[in-house]
């Protein structure tokens, strides 16, 4: 059997063997962007956000987690989309994407990135 993935969010399509999208709401994306075509830049950035969200939002389960850069990078990942960004204490700088949080740190010549999750204490 040969799975089919949206071209919006690389969900595997269900259903009729002509179905292109995985949704309703994926079917709009594309109308939208089709129809945006002078707003390539904005389109191209908010689909990077809604990218990194995701592969922050399935690894970051716990509310804590550690996880090698190269990962999150092979995923599609990009650091240079965030949203905000909070500095701790220690004036370590978080980078967001809406309430998913990283922090990037070198551990014994690895690349890794903390992430967490936005806690009230933030604000």
């Amino acid at each position: 059997m040969n799975t089919k993935k949206c071209p919006i969010c690389s969900s595997v399509v269900k259903g009729r063997t002509d179905k292109i999208f995985c949704s309703t709401k994926c079917k709009s994306i594309d109308q939208y962007e089709k129809r945006q075509e002078t707003e390539v830049f904005y389109l191209r950035v908010e689909r990077q956000l809604r990218t990194n969200r995701k592969i922050l939002k399935r690894h970051n389960k716990s509310g804590f987690t550690t996880l090698r850069k190269s990962k999150l990078i092979a995923e599609g990942f990009d650091p240079k989309f965030f949203t905000h960004y909070w500095k701790n204490h220690k004036g370590e700088v978080y980078l967001f994407v809406y309430e998913y949080g990283f922090l990037k740190k070198s551990e014994k010549g690895k690349e890794k990135y903390i992430l967490v999750t936005w806690q009230d204490y933030m604000n």
